[in-house]
């Protein structure tokens, strides 16, 4: 195997929609970087990852295209992926190749031939081994909740393309929805707001930018006014206007109403001796959606339980992910089936 083997190790990768977070066994988190690829259109080589593919997002010559390879949780673009995927590797160390396993957390919906699409990507990035876990389950383990005792837990996991809600007992998902709605919809909302009641175009690092200052789920101690910047859609010039943090929650609703609509659905699905479990335990917010202002109160209000936002929730899965990878004896019953390479 050559110089490649003396740098091969273990990875635990959290392949998310927004971002991409690497777990080196034995290291901890070696890399945290946006899932965006900046590509060649005639060449399809990459040509930036990564936060600087970030910068160049809605700033490129039409030669260069910059995308995400991932949409929803899963891989829209298999190519695009696997080169992301082998590229952030690579930047872990130069000479490193991963010749042994990986452990990929996935949304917990995913269908087969995505799970195949996963695996693949893996495999052509140099692994010998991949493994998948539910992003819920790691998300689970990560927060330091003991997900093989016969006591229920009920995990909510907002990242940037799905929402995954699940209750957890026995090693084992007993109630789970994921739906595609989280961060990248909330983005969106926040497009289309301006778009219909201010006539102008943002782009989607603005929207983010604006949901991360000012977007809320609840009503703030002090509402705040921030200057947003754009293009008139009348006349096609650039332009600043006014916006306040109470339109920016109403903008922000459609999609947090659906998300605490699905929590309280898997609540009625869940067995009544694991409702009685969360009762006293709680929901536990997990995700850079449980970053938003006031997402807690506004699901400890609507369905009248015990809400806890996790001590470092963007982090949470991929450190899930990792403790299974360093105790895989342990926590194999907890992995999602099928082929194994």
């Amino acid at each position: 195997m050559g110089i490649f083997s003396l740098f091969s190790a273990d990875l635990a990768v959290d392949l998310g929609t927004a971002n991409t977070v690497i777990y080196m066994k034995g290291k901890g988190i070696v890399l945290n970087e946006p899932s965006i690829v900046a590509f060649d259109r005639n060449t399809k080589r990459i040509v930036a990852l990564g936060n600087e593919a970030r910068e160049m997002l809605g700033r490129t010559h039409k030669d260069i295209a910059t995308i995400r390879p991932m949409k929803d949780g899963v891989i829209a673009d298999f190519e695009i992926a696997e080169g992301m995927l082998r590229e952030l590797i690579k930047r872990i160390h130069a000479n490193w190749m991963p010749s042994r396993r990986i452990v990929i957390s996935v949304p917990s919906g995913i269908t087969e031939v995505e799970k195949r699409a996963v695996r693949d990507s893996a495999e052509h990035a140099g692994a010998k081994e991949v493994h998948l876990i539910a992003e819920p389950m790691a998300a689970a383990i990560g927060i330091g909740l003991d997900v093989h005792a016969p006591v229920g837990n009920m995990v909510v996991d907002m990242g940037g393309g799905t929402t995954e809600i699940a209750v957890i007992a026995l090693s084992g998902i007993v109630t789970e929805n994921s739906i595609r709605i989280a961060g990248d919809e909330m983005d969106e909302a926040i497009i289309q707001h301006f778009k219909k009641n201010h006539n102008i175009l943002i782009g989607e690092r603005t929207a983010e930018a604006i949901k991360i200052e000012v977007g809320s789920a609840m009503p703030l101690r002090e509402e705040v006014r921030i200057q947003v910047k754009g293009r008139d859609l009348v006349n096609g010039i650039p332009k600043t206007i006014e916006a306040t943090s109470e339109e920016i929650r109403e903008a922000l609703n459609e999609p947090i109403t659906t998300v605490i609509d699905i929590v309280r659905l898997t609540l009625e699905q869940t067995p009544p001796e694991l409702a009685a479990d969360i009762l006293d335990r709680g929901i536990m917010l997990t995700g850079g959606g449980a970053l938003l202002k006031g997402l807690d109160e506004r699901l400890r209000l609507e369905t009248t339980l015990p809400v806890h936002v996790a001590e470092q929730p963007i982090f949470a899965v991929v450190c899930g992910t990792g403790t299974v990878l360093e105790n895989l004896a342990k926590y194999s019953n907890v992995l999602l089936k099928g082929r194994r390479y």
